[in-house]
């Protein structure tokens, strides 16, 4: 397309041509007509891209009348013929249009950059979310596990997957090719990334495996630049400390669940010797969970407890033993209470993290303070991470727990400490009750 044409591109056009697909009938036609469109949709300007998603959803809907009268007949004589009508007339035109779209050569990953461009227009335009649902369901079942390739990456893997690692790690950033040969060329360094089948140089998802002897508390023993590298085949625990979604388009979509359990069998049948599959984990929003908490006048805490946490908040102790000592009691049982205890409102977990891997069918297995010095972890969780458990013989009972009940399956200790957080919370918010 010239440089003239992209600029006649409107979103009318590009309705125009969708409903044209929609009608037409060969086969060589409607691919040469996918490809049209995805190629004018990535021309049209933010503006007209929203026109465009408003289209759809004014314009590619259900036919309600049809869909009336199908589920009329449905009730005066149901059968299994009069259901599959309904279940067709139902189905929105633009899930349809949708599916025609994958047609064309790299459709998939120019429909994933489309979805990236309708869960931002979403945000101010909220009736746009029955546009994606429609994009949502058919992800989901493009993208379910038994359709996705799971790569251990080398340093032989491609220059381009290895150059879009660097680039979409989302955790612990790389400064470049130093960085990720670190991460991935010695042998007690791994990565792992899901690919698919219509997107060869592109990761989907991909996560960050450290073979220790035990369980790490701080991410400086992982990423540190000098170390002494363990064999691996002397290793009792592997550490999943990062795991990237590379395309935000699939954000929803449950990738992380299936690359987890797979590369927990494929480490188990390349290191034998492995007892513990761990994360060591961020809590993404422990600090501004904690500075709401803390600015809250309807809420307060006992003077030590509150002390501690001013102080915390302040910074002023990281190179300070003595105050890390003094303080630490305080921010365990703070973390403990956030990460169990702090719901959000479907009743689960506040933290998105805590939400994955719980939901998954992990285990809280501990809190860690200092864990995480670096800028973006003091900033996010004042440098506090959290262990998750992934004990194989307890993933399906956890998750079952997790699903119906809410229940979080961690340690007594940890159990105790957020409740002990909680009940001080309670019992002032009490006393202020009373007092009104």
């Amino acid at each position: 397309m010239s440089r003239e044409d992209r600029k006649q591109v409107t979103s009318e056009k590009v309705i125009e041509l969708c409903h044209k697909l929609l009608s037409s009938k060969g086969e060589a036609s409607g691919i040469a007509l996918s490809f049209e469109i995805l190629d004018c949709y990535q021309y049209l300007p933010p503006h007209e891209k929203f026109l465009f998603f408003k289209a759809l959803l004014s314009e590619f809907s259900a036919p309600q009348d049809l869909a009336v009268n199908a589920a009329r007949a449905f009730l005066d004589s149901p059968s299994d013929s009069n259901l599959a009508l309904l279940s067709e007339i139902s189905e929105p035109m633009r899930r349809r249009l949708i599916l025609r779209l994958n047609q064309a050569d790299n459709a998939t990953l120019l429909l994933i950059k489309m979805r990236e461009d309708l869960l931002e227009f979403i945000k101010d335009d909220p009736s746009l979310k029955d546009v994606d649902t429609d994009f949502k369901k058919l992800f989901t079942s493009w993208f379910n596990g038994g359709f996705l390739n799971l790569k251990r990456l080398d340093w032989s893997s491609s220059a381009s997957i290895l150059e879009k690692i660097i680039r979409y790690e989302a955790v612990h950033n790389m400064s470049g090719w130093d960085d990720l040969r670190k991460r991935l060329d010695p042998p007690d360094r791994h990565i792992y990334g899901f690919f698919h089948p219509r997107l060869k140089e592109e990761p989907l998802i991909f996560v960050e495996v450290a073979l220790t002897a035990d369980k790490p508390e701080e991410i400086g023993f992982i990423l540190e630049d000098e170390r002494q590298f363990l064999d691996a085949e002397a290793a009792k625990t592997a550490t999943f400390y990062s795991i990237s979604n590379c395309q935000k388009g699939l954000r929803g979509i449950p990738l992380g669940s299936f690359l987890i359990k797979q590369v927990v069998e494929d480490l188990r049948e390349t290191f034998p010797a492995l007892e513990e599959f761990v994360t060591l984990s961020p809590i993404p929003g422990f600090s501004r969970w904690l500075n709401n908490l803390l600015d809250d006048e309807t809420v307060d805490l006992p003077s030590d407890i509150k002390s501690a946490l001013l102080e915390l908040k302040e910074g002023k102790w990281v190179d300070d033993p003595i105050a890390i000592s003094n303080l630490s009691t305080a921010v365990h049982s703070a973390v403990a209470y956030y990460i169990t205890l702090e719901k959000d409102r479907n009743d689960l977990p506040l933290d998105s993290v805590a939400k994955f891997h719980l939901g998954n069918g992990a285990r809280l297995e501990r809190t860690n303070w200092p864990s995480d010095l670096s800028q973006t972890g003091l900033k996010n969780s004042f440098g506090a991470m959290v262990n998750y458990g992934y004990r194989l013989n307890e993933i399906e009972r956890n998750h079952e727990r997790f699903v119906e009940n809410g229940e979080i399956s961690t340690s007594s200790s940890i159990a105790r400490s957020a409740k002990t957080f909680q009940n001080n919370l309670i019992l002032l918010e009490t006393v202020i009750n009373d007092i009104a």
